[in-house]
C-alpha cells in the first residue's frame, strides 16, 4: 500500500461520513407519515395529479399482503414491458444503428435483471439496444426498481413504528416520493456533472473517425458455408485489412448513467461499463461515482435511525458496515497494490515509484490506477451495484476474493438502494434473537417482541440467497451447457462461475468476465436466480413487518439488549460475517484461496 492508497480511501470515507447525515435526514422528512411536510410541499402538485391519472387513493393503509400484491404486481408488468420493448426494437423510433430484435432468452434474462435491480448484462449495449430501448426501457426500469427497494424498505421501518397497527402504508405513494423528491433530483445533478466531465449525451447516430495511428490484421476468407478456404497447397487463404477509422458510439448516455449510480443499478449504457471513457472520461467524474453508490444506502441508515425516533440505532447500523467494509476495502487494494505473484521470479517492475503505479495493472484503466480500481470493486459490490471500472477477472486471486465475498454476505453492506438495508435489518433481528438465547428471555428490537414468525421471515431473507448460490453454482459445474461456457480451466474457471452465480443470486450484476453468459442456459439460470432473490425477500420481509405493525411496544427493562452500543455493534457484524464464512468458505477454497496458493505462495 502506497500513501496515494490511503489518502484516497480516507479522501473517499470522509466526504462519503460527511454527505450521509443531511441525506438521511431529508429523506426521513420525505417518507414520515406527514403529507404536506415541507419538503414535499413542491411536489404535492404533481403527486395529486399522478394519484388522479392512475385512479391511486393515497391515503389507503395498506396491510402487508396488499402492500407486497402491488410491489410484485407493479414489477412484473414493468418486466414485461421491458421484454416487449426488447423484442420490437427494429420497427420503433430512436434506432440509428438499425438493431434487431434482441433474442429470446437473452431479453428474458436483461428483463428481469434490471426489474429486480440487477442490471447483469449479457448483451453489449451499443451492439444490442436502441437508443428508445435503453431510455424507455431500461432506465426507467432503473429509476423504478430503486424506487421499489425504498419503498419496502420504509414500509419495513413502519412495522418497528407502528403500534398495533394493520397498515405499512401505501406502496404507490412511497414508490412516487422515492422517485420524484429522491431519484429524480440526485439524477438530474449528477447527469450534469457527469456532462461537464464528458460524458455523451445525444442522439447522433455512431461516428467515424480517423484513427490517430493506422494498422492492419490479416483475416482469413471463408466460404459460403463458414469453412476456411485453403489454396492448392492446403494453406489457408487470407488477407490483410487496413484499419483507418474507429467507430465511436453516441447515444443518451449520461441521463442513465446517473441513476445507474444513485440507484445502486450497474448496468451499462456500454459495454465496457464505467472502464468506458463516454461512461466515465476522468478521475473526478469517477469518485463521483463512487460517492453516489453510496450516498442514498449510507443516508436510508440515518433515516432509519430518525424513523425509529433513535438516531442511535441508524449509527450503529451504519458503524457495522463501514465496520466490514473498511478493511475488506484497504485489504483489495492491497492485494492489487502487490502486484501478479506470477511475475515476482521475473524482471518486471511492479514497485510504486514516481515513474508509475506499480502493482497488478492487468484489466485495469491507466486514467484511475490501482486504488480508484480496487476501491471502485469493493463499492460496486458491497452496495449490489454492478458497475465496474476495471476487469474484475484480471484481479489478483484475493483481489477478486474481497468483491465475490462481499456479494456473498447478502449485500447487506450498504448494499442496494433500500434491499441492502431492509437485509440489515434481517440479520439484525437474528442477531437480537441470538443474544436473546444466551441469556434466557424472549428477544426484543426497537420495542417489539420477536417470536417464531419474526424469526422464520428473517432466517428466510438471510438464508435464501445463500441457498441460490449454493444450488446455482453446482448445477452449473454439472451441467454441460454450464461447463461451456468457461473459458479458463480450473480453480479460475470456477471463480468465474462463482462469481456470475453469486452476482445473480444477490442482486448485484457485476460480472467476473471469461464466462461465455448470453446461451439459454445461463440466461434462464441466472434469470431465475435474479428473480427469486428479490421479490421472496422482499415478501418475507413485508410478512415479517406487518406482525410487528400489529404488536404493541415492550418497555424498556434490565433485560433488554441495547441495540445502538459497541456492543452489539460487535454481535452484529459477527453474526453477518460467520454466516457469509460458514457458507462459502468451502466454495472460496475451491476457486479464489486454491488459485492463490498455486501462484506460488
Amino acid at each position: 500500500m502506497t500513501a496515494n492508497d490511503y489518502l484516497q480511501i480516507g479522501l473517499f470515507l470522509a466526504v462519503l461520513l460527511a454527505l450521509v447525515r443531511p441525506m438521511g435526514g431529508y429523506m426521513a422528512r420525505v417518507f414520515a407519515d406527514a403529507p404536506g411536510s415541507r419538503v414535499t410541499r413542491w411536489g404535492a402538485p404533481i403527486e395529486r395529479g399522478l394519484y388522479r391519472l392512475c385512479g391511486i387513493d393515497p391515503a389507503e393503509d395498506m396491510g402487508w399482503k396488499r402492500y407486497a400484491l402491488a410491489m410484485l404486481a407493479f414489477n412484473v408488468l414493468g418486466l414485461l414491458a421491458v421484454y416487449l420493448l426488447q423484442r420490437v426494437q427494429q420497427w420503433l423510433p430512436l434506432n440509428p444503428q438499425h438493431f434487431g430484435a434482441v433474442a429470446p432468452d437473452s431479453a428474458m434474462n436483461t428483463a428481469i435483471s434490471f426489474a429486480t435491480n440487477t442490471n447483469w448484462q449479457g448483451y453489449a449495449g451499443e451492439s444490442t439496444m436502441s437508443y428508445l430501448t435503453q431510455m424507455l426501457g431500461l432506465a426507467v426500469q432503473n429509476f423504478l426498481s430503486a424506487a421499489t427497494g425504498i419503498a419496502v424498505l420504509v414500509a419495513v421501518v413502519r412495522g418497528f413504528v407502528r403500534r398495533s397497527a394493520r397498515g405499512l402504508g401505501n406502496f404507490w405513494v412511497d414508490l412516487t416520493r422515492g422517485t420524484l423528491y429522491v431519484l429524480l433530483p440526485l439524477s438530474l445533478l449528477m447527469a450534469l456533472v457527469l456532462v461537464s466531465q464528458g460524458v455523451v449525451q445525444n442522439f447522433k447516430p455512431y461516428v467515424d473517425v480517423p484513427v490517430v495511428q493506422a494498422t492492419s490484421y490479416t483475416e482469413t476468407l471463408k466460404d459460403a458455408a463458414g469453412n476456411a478456404r485453403q489454396d492448392a497447397a492446403g494453406h489457408a487463404l487470407t488477407r490483410e485489412i487496413a484499419v483507418t477509422t474507429q467507430t465511436l458510439p453516441m447515444g443518451p448516455a449520461a441521463s442513465q448513467i446517473a441513476i445507474k449510480h444513485l440507484g445502486t443499478n450497474g448496468g451499462g449504457f456500454f459495454n465496457a461499463n464505467s472502464a468506458h471513457p463516454f461512461e466515465n472520461p476522468t478521475p473526478l467524474s469517477n469518485f463521483v461515482e463512487m460517492l453516489a453508490i453510496f450516498l442514498i444506502p449510507g443516508g436510508l441508515c440515518l433515516a432509519f435511525g430518525q424513523m425509529v425516533g433513535d438516531r442511535r440505532q441508524g449509527w450503529a447500523i451504519l458503524a457495522v458496515m463501514l465496520v466490514i467494509f473498511v478493511p475488506l476495502a484497504i485489504g483489495a487494494v492491497a492485494a492489487e497494490q502487490a502486484g501478479n505473484p506470477a511475475l515476482h521470479g521475473l524482471a518486471v517492475d511492479q514497485q510504486a515509484s514516481a515513474l508509475q503505479a506499480g502493482g497488478n495493472m492487468e484489466g485495469k484503466e491507466t486514467r484511475f490506477g490501482i486504488a480508484s480500481s480496487g476501491l471502485f470493486a469493493t463499492i460496486t459490490t458491497a452496495a449490489s451495484c454492478g458497475a465496474v471500472n476495471a476487469m474484475h477477472d484480471s484481479l489478483t486471486p484475493l483481489g477478486g476474493l474481497v468483491p465475490m465475498w462481499l456479494m456473498q454476505l447478502g449485500e447487506v453492506v450498504f448494499g442496494g438502494v433500500g434491499s441492502g438495508l431492509y437485509g440489515m435489518l434481517a440479520f439484525a433481528v437474528v442477531a437480537v434473537f441470538i443474544a436473546g438465547l444466551m441469556v434466557g428471555r424472549t428477544p426484543e428490537y426497537l420495542g417489539k417482541k420477536l417470536e417464531a414468525h419474526e424469526m422464520k421471515m428473517a432466517s428466510l431473507a438471510v438464508l435464501l440467497p445463500c441457498a441460490l448460490v449454493v444450488i446455482g453454482t453446482a448445477i452449473a459445474v454439472l451441467a454441460p451447457a454450464g461447463v461451456a461456457g468457461i473459458a479458463n480451466p480450473g480453480a479460475h474457471g470456477f471463480s468465474e462461475v462463482l462469481y456470475a452465480v453469486s452476482s445473480a443470486s444477490n442482486n448485484n450484476g457485476s460480472a467476473f468476465g471469461g464466462l461465455s453468459a448470453n446461451t439459454p442456459f445461463w440466461n434462464v439460470l441466472l434469470g431465475v436466480c435474479m428473480f427469486l432473490a428479490r421479490f421472496p425477500l422482499a415478501i418475507a420481509m413485508l410478512a415479517m413487518a406487518g406482525s410487528l405493525a400489529g404488536k404493541g411496544r415492550v418497555p424498556v427493562s434490565a433485560g433488554t439488549l441495547p441495540t445502538h452500543t459497541p456492543l452489539f455493534v460487535v454481535l452484529l457484524t459477527c453474526v453477518v460475517i460467520v454466516v457469509g464464512a460458514l457458507t462459502f468458505l468451502p466454495a472460496l477454497a475451491l476457486g479464489p484461496i486454491a488459485e492463490y496458493l498455486m501462484a506460488g505462495h
